[in-house]
């Protein structure tokens, strides 16, 4: 099995970065049939996330995400891949969310 660990930074605050998070979600539900379940917390969130040969976790704060899966066998060899590719999507939601905050101040 392999491993993927990706932090973010961020200074959305707790209320964007849940609308981050939860975008992320559904596009995962819908392009990689996973299912997610979110549990809401006072000063963080947490994005489980499930398929067949993926399990993890993605923790929201007011200043940080945390995403930690583990890939089975198969998807293990594909590790690299799919790490980018998890960083290229949070990466731009969180580019655009912090555009979007940028112009309202």
């Amino acid at each position: 099995m392999a491993d993927i660990h990706i932090h973010r930074d961020h200074t959305l605050g707790l209320t964007r970065a849940r609308k981050v998070a939860w975008k992320w979600a559904e596009h995962v539900e819908q392009k990689f049939e996973m299912e997610c379940t979110v549990l809401e917390g006072e000063t963080s969130d947490t994005v489980q996330f499930k398929r067949s040969g993926v399990s993890g976790t993605m923790i929201v704060t007011a200043d940080h995400f945390q995403v930690d899966a583990k890939l089975g066998l198969l998807l293990g060899a594909f590790a690299g891949q799919i790490q980018g590719e998890v960083s290229k999507q949070l990466d731009e939601a969180l580019a655009k969310e912090q555009a979007k905050a940028a112009k309202k101040v």
